[in-house]
């Protein structure tokens, strides 16, 4: 079996922000007869952290193999209790690329574990952009739009393959062979195309660059329509260059982006793109009800995605990521539904009128820090680092505070 390979026959579930995807995660565990495997960037001491740490808990109790693997940056400050109570109850708790602070300040930026995986007895999975904290719920205190997605049948075993191989620090192989296992766009034509999905991800090895070949790919091949939604948008030449193509054949290609950014300097650095693409046809929209935390992309009637990939450097060059890719059209009409619905109710469509005027010293500023954010990816990976993987965690007894 190999992860990347498709799959058909897969039920897929679309699960639009915490309010509907925590309840279903959380089922999912109770229901669980075997195991539980969780990868996630981000696991706060919070009402859904603590909601997710009792249903583990008890999925321990009852004897499950259970394993959790949160990333040693989005989740440094966990209580020992927190952490502690679970190992006693059999849970195996990890962290990718723990780090000690200097001067208070986290020293691990880079590299990050940002999936956010869930395989439940290699049957069922979760896959999108939300972590494990209630700033995905819309009374969270720092509420984000997002998406995720329940997968029932054999696209979930890749899943949990994928998450074991982090956990034991193996490198999954390129596909077999090469050239055609990165050219393959949709499923083979022998298999069925009824839930027909296939797992792509970013790693440190052989899959560097799979899920902007992937985009790349889809935009090229696109006859009708482009949407795509992400949160940070600052792709290479190569994916703007695709998207540029595209609208001038005539293609409607609309973007959403955020329109109330948790990071002011991505955001501008990906302002400075919006002229250079509406100036050839591509349609940009801002989500403005509030912060935007999806990476969603619907390509015609026959190509989506949805994972934890941002189109921005960190997300493909630097980060573990995962991405589904999906060719099913009662999903992929749903989900272009939802971002249609996005579209008229929640966002403001950039105009050309909007953009700032074009000076001198604003195209120098642009070029500059566009160019900084999309290379220090390249710088980043020639500093000295101590090789990253998953370890266990190591907490000392609970105290009177335990959860």
């Amino acid at each position: 079996m190999n992860p990347g390979d498709w799959t058909s026959g897969n039920r897929l579930q679309l699960l639009e922000n915490g309010e509907e995807y925590f309840p279903a995660v959380f089922a999912a565990i109770e229901a669980a007869r075997k195991e539980v495997l969780i990868e996630t960037f981000i696991l706060f001491n919070d009402e859904v952290g603590r909601a997710l740490h009792e249903v583990l808990r008890r999925a321990g109790e009852r004897g499950l193999r259970v394993v959790i693997t949160v990333d040693g940056y989005g989740s440094p400050d966990l209580p020992d209790a927190f952490v502690q109570s679970l190992t006693a109850a059999g849970v195996e708790f990890r962290y990718y690329d723990p780090r000690p602070r200097l001067l208070g300040l986290r020293t691990n930026a880079l590299g990050r574990l940002h999936r956010k995986l869930v395989a439940i007895d290699a049957g069922i999975a979760f896959i999108g952009g939300l972590n494990f904290a209630e700033d995905h719920l819309r009374t969270g205190p720092d509420s984000k739009q997002d998406y995720g997605l329940r997968i029932d049948g054999p696209a979930a075993a890749h899943i949990r393959a994928l998450i074991e191989a982090t956990r034991r620090d193996l490198a999954l192989p390129r596909q077999a062979p090469w050239r055609l296992g990165r050219r393959r766009q949709g499923p083979p034509q022998t298999q069925s195309q009824d839930g027909a999905v296939r797992l792509i991800w970013r790693d440190h090895e052989h899959h560097r660059d799979d899920i902007e070949v992937d985009y790349r790919l889809a935009i090229r091949r696109a006859q009708r329509e482009i949407c795509i939604a992400n949160a940070y948008f600052l792709p290479g030449y190569r994916l703007l260059r695709e998207l540029r193509r595209a609208a001038q054949r005539g293609l409607r290609v609309v973007l959403i982006l955020q329109g109330m950014p948790d990071q002011v300097l991505l955001r501008w650095a990906a302002s400075q793109l919006y002229g250079f693409l509406m100036a050839h046809g591509v349609q940009i929209y801002e989500y403005c009800e509030r912060a935007f935390h999806g990476k969603v992309a619907v390509v015609d009637e026959d190509w989506s995605t949805i994972g934890s990939s941002n189109l921005d450097p960190s997300s493909l060059a630097l980060n573990l990521e995962a991405n589904l890719v999906i060719v099913d059209r009662r999903f992929n009409a749903l989900l272009r539904e939802r971002l249609q619905g996005l579209i008229r109710e929640e966002c403001r469509k950039v105009l050309p009128a909007q953009l700032p005027r074009r000076t001198l010293l604003r195209q120098l500023a642009s070029y500059l820090v566009f160019h900084f954010v999309r290379r220090y990816p390249a710088w980043a990976r020639r500093l000295p680092t101590l090789r990253r993987r998953s370890v266990a965690a190591e907490v000392e007894a609970p105290g009177p505070d335990s959860p």
